[in-house]
């Protein structure tokens, strides 16, 4: 293990906090396809906010660390990891390209006796049937004779600087038992909290995939009781308070679903499982009552407003914040975008507001103009979308005329100063 050096492939939330991690214990370069991505790194500083500025420039300056668009920089390391997105297509179904391509890269540079560990979330099967065979390919080499591989799912919670990297129990696996030891071992040299070892690859990835469907069928619960509470005119939040007081409750809240794991994985799985004659029935629900969500807020502040008397058609309205959760620049497959689309349809004076969220991204991913000062004007609704720290103190109210509605999605403000709260 003395003579590892680790080549990291995919720089963004999850990539680049593995590969600081690592660098800190062994040579290690990241490789990235985008170059202002990697100019801004070697810059030192890293635009998701995952890695500081200060811990950066340490992994350069003490540890070496160094990113790359140049695969010649990578070809003498011997562990690499994959850490690049698996996202879905406009059909909800799979989609691999990112991980095809990011295994051809493997194959161009992987040499004999090297080891390859994917960290991106797959249904199980997907490392030994279909990157493998493309790293085989490309390379020329043979799996599990001149070069072998694991698993070890990601585990990163955009903008949680609690359950960092290093804190974190890292599940891993690998293609032979000897090589399971290794990857093991890599990763334990650098976690705190040390390492699970599964007993074969597909484990593993039936582990991670399962993490996430869990949160999301959980989450969809929650959000089927917040739609019949509302119906019945009950607070959501205070019967899951007063549930919470039994011991066994598990207290989760409703809420949007977005982001690029709990809102995405369960796909795969729901893919898979039908490929094996399987029909997912919970999750495939779930995943409808909780796609469904960014509409029902519209709508739900769309009656608020009708009760008070406000005028729905051409009326001023404030969302605040666009990102998919609360103190995070992400906004990878926010349901924000599904509360303004839907009040589109009703009125065309809608102004977002996120101080996090980047206004040139959010443009180009999904058409949306936003702000980046909170405006001084009155509005006649206010919809709080997302929990920034910026957002808790704010007197929400005062930015409503009188008569206005205010609805909270996260039921973090106080109750006195709400028309309606999921």
């Amino acid at each position: 293990m003395k003579d590892t050096k680790i080549g990291v492939i995919g720089l963004g939330y999850v990539g680049l906090p593995l590969a600081r991690l690592f660098s800190t214990k062994f040579p290690t370069v990241g490789f990235d396809m985008n170059q202002r991505r990697v100019d801004a790194l070697m810059g030192g500083h890293d635009a998701t906010l995952e890695v500081s500025d200060d811990l950066l420039q340490e992994a350069i300056d003490k540890h070496g660390f160094v990113c790359t668009t140049d695969l010649e920089k990578i070809k003498d390391c011997n562990f690499y990891v994959v850490a690049v997105p698996t996202p879905v297509d406009e059909n909800n179904r799979p989609d691999l390209a990112p991980l095809q391509g990011a295994s051809e890269t493997v194959g161009k540079v992987i040499s004999k006796g090297d080891v390859v560990v994917y960290e991106s979330t797959v249904y199980p099967g997907v490392t030994e049937e279909e990157c493998l065979p493309i790293v085989e390919r490309v390379s020329g080499l043979k799996f599990n004779q001149d070069f072998f591989a694991g698993y070890s799912p990601e585990r990163i919670n955009p903008g949680d600087k609690l359950h960092t990297v290093e804190k974190i129990q890292k599940v891993t696996s690998g293609s032979t038992p000897e090589i399971a030891d290794y990857v093991d071992s890599v990763y334990n040299s650098v976690l705190i909290n040390g390492t699970h070892k599964a007993p074969s690859i597909r484990v593993a990835e039936a582990s991670k995939i399962i993490e996430n469907s869990q949160r999301d069928v959980n989450i969809a619960f929650m959000n089927e009781l917040a739609k019949i509470f509302n119906a019945m005119g009950i607070d959501t939040h205070d019967v899951i308070e007063a549930a919470a007081s039994k011991w066994n409750f598990i207290k989760l809240s409703p809420g949007l679903v977005g982001g690029h794991c709990i809102s995405v994985d369960p796909y795969y799985l729901i893919e898979k499982a039908q490929i094996y004659g399987v029909l997912p029935r919970i999750m495939r629900a779930s995943r409808r009552l909780n796609d469904g969500m960014g509409a029902y807020v519209a709508n739900q502040t769309i009656k608020s407003m009708n009760k008070k008397g406000v005028l729905v058609k051409d009326a001023k309205i404030l969302i605040l914040g666009i990102t998919f959760k609360e103190n995070c620049p992400d906004i990878r497959n926010t349901k924000v975008v599904d509360i303004y689309h839907t009040l589109k349809e009703y009125t065309s004076n809608i102004t977002v507001y996120d101080p996090w969220a980047a206004a040139d991204r959010v443009k180009r991913e999904y058409g949306i103009d936003i702000v980046s000062d909170l405006p001084t004007e009155k509005f006649d609704a206010v919809i709080l979308a997302v929990a920034h720290k910026e957002f808790l103190g704010l007197d929400v109210r005062s930015l409503v005329r009188e008569g206005g509605v205010v609805y909270d999605v996260k039921g973090v403000l106080d109750r006195e100063m709400v028309d309606a709260r999921l």
